[in-house]
């Protein structure tokens, strides 16, 4: 008696094998893509606050600290300028996003972004 499909056995191990890395190198790109837009949002949340925070109180160390306290950004990472109109301000906020997942980190490496916000100034 003669069994058939002897021929595929382990076929499907192969294919495992050969799939394997690229699914988790897709799954990593994801996750650090996914952590590249969280950072991208805390750093438009940070501008927009300490924006509203220069155009109450138009100090450049309280605008500086309401956006490094707005999320969680690295103040070492942070940058915060704020420049004032005849009746605007405005507040730029830059950070140096880490990518840190492994393999898709190193060969992306280290993203700047910036979002600046403009806002009314209410002091005057």
């Amino acid at each position: 008696m003669k069994l058939r499909g002897r021929g595929a056995r382990g076929q499907a191990t192969v294919e495992f094998a050969l799939v394997l890395p690229l699914v988790l190198g897709l799954a990593l790109f994801i996750v650090q893509v996914g952590l590249v837009v969280r950072d991208q949002i805390m750093v438009v949340n940070a501008a927009r606050e300490g924006a509203r925070t220069a155009a109450v109180q138009p100090l450049l160390a309280e605008a500086r600290q309401s956006a490094i306290d707005s999320g969680a950004l690295d103040p070492q990472r942070t940058t915060v300028l704020m420049s004032q109109g005849s009746a605007t301000v405005t507040v730029t906020v830059s950070y140096q996003s880490t990518t840190t997942v492994p393999i898709i980190g190193t060969l992306v490496g280290d993203i700047t972004m910036s979002e600046s916000t403009t806002m009314r100034s209410e002091s005057r």
